[in-house]
């Protein structure tokens, strides 16, 4: 099973905590947490975000869709970053989640991502999805 760890700051002291420390050790902390994944075979993707002011949002809420540039939004609902795992279980994600190097006001959503097994299979857009995905991995993406 997919589950992906959404990672996020809550409130403006947790971010100001985290702009406090060195990024190298920043960047040594999570190469180490990324590595442990990787030699145990769960690791399928993931990548930190650039800061919220660099993005947009698009809603749908009005007749057409509106679009705010960044920043946006209250810091609760933005996160910073992600890991894609491929594990066994929910607790497998969660003790992974676990060990991320975070610090007080930050946060892991878990959330389990879903797959084809998740639809009916004679669905045509589930077929066709499958058909992209297999694509693209023959295309290197």
């Amino acid at each position: 099973m997919k589950y992906m760890l959404i990672m996020r700051a809550v409130g403006q002291a947790a971010v100001d905590a985290q702009m406090q420390r060195p990024f190298e050790e920043i960047i040594a902390e999570m190469g180490a947490y990324n590595e442990s994944m990787v030699n145990a075979g769960v690791l399928a993707d993931g990548a930190g975000l650039t800061d919220a002011a660099e993005g947009a949002v698009v809603d749908f809420s009005g007749e057409t869709p509106t679009v705010t540039d960044g920043p946006y939004g209250e810091l609760r609902e933005l996160f910073n970053g992600f890991w894609m795992l491929e594990v066994s279980s929910k607790e497998e994600a969660i003790e992974w989640a676990r060990r991320a190097p975070l610090a007080a006001g930050q946060q892991l959503e878990i959330r389990r991502v879903t797959g084809a097994e998740d639809f009916p299979e004679d669905n045509e857009w589930i077929q066709k999805e499958q058909e992209w995905i297999a694509e693209g991995k023959t295309r290197g993406y």
